[in-house]
Parts: C-alpha cells; structure tokens; sequence
C-alpha cells in the first residue's frame, strides 16, 4: 500500500497580518481523523464540551454534528457544572495548553461524581495528529485534507 502526504496551507488572521500554516497530513490521520468524528457523532446522550466559541466553529467546519457546549457561555464552572450534570456522558475536548489542563482538572473535580467524564477523544485526537493540535480551534487546519478524502 501506497502512502501520501497532504500538504496544508492555511491562512490566519491575527491583527491584520495573514499567518500561513503549513501542515504535513498523512492518509492515515485523515482516514483515523474522520473515524473519530464518525465515533463521536454516534456517542448516544453524550455533549461534547470545548473552551470557547472559535473550538465550536472549527468542529463544525470538521463535520461535528453532535451537540457541542461552549465553556465559557455559562459564566464560571459552578454555573457550568449545575447545566451539564444531566447528561450522561460529556466529552472534554479542552486544549492541551496550561488553560485547557487546569480546565480539565476542574470540570473533572466538580462532576465526576455526577456524570461520567469522557477524555478518550481527546487523547485519541492528540495520538491521530502526533500533537500537532494543541488548541481545539487548529483542528480547522484539517478541514482541507478531510474534505478532499470525502469528495
């Protein structure tokens, strides 16, 4: 079996300057890529919860159609938790950096007790990009190579 690698050039906006990111994808990730949204699309009485709006956006742009609850729209972690304890299974898909760990940590303290707090998707995603997304909202640097494996 053949393997190709996909080149990604994305541009980004920040403060009037366009950033070009080059990212290297293999067939592999993009195949395992879109078998782990197919997987949480799937999950049954489950939210999927990221920090902020921008994480929202570049799921969707990905092909997440499940329900998806931003962080930072509750207004605190107590308001946060006392809105998501009736589902059964939420998914963290905070990011890798120093905010998106304390995050974790703290979500899990207040309702671990509560709901069943799912982080498998979370390490799966870091292990398909082999740490290339640190931030949920670089996901979108995909959107390209996964578009092009569907078509």
């Amino acid at each position: 079996m053949s393997s190709f690698l996909l080149a990604i050039i994305s541009q980004r906006l920040i403060n009037h300057n366009v950033f070009h990111t080059f990212v290297i994808v293999s067939h592999q990730e993009v195949t395992a890529l879109l078998n782990l949204i197919h997987e949480i699309n799937e999950e049954k009485d489950s939210v999927v919860v990221v920090e902020g709006k921008r994480d929202s956006y570049a799921l969707k742009c990905i092909g997440f159609s499940c329900k998806i609850l931003e962080f930072h729209r509750f207004g605190g972690l107590t308001k946060f938790s006392d809105s998501v304890s009736g589902h059964k299974n939420i998914i963290l898909l905070f990011d890798s950096d120093r905010k998106g760990r304390y995050l974790t940590r703290r979500v899990i303290e207040q309702l671990e007790r509560r709901a069943k707090i799912n982080l498998y998707y979370k390490k799966r995603l870091n292990q398909i990009t082999g740490g290339k997304i640190r931030t949920i909202e670089e996901i979108s640097q995909y959107e390209d190579a996964l578009f092009g494996a569907i078509i």
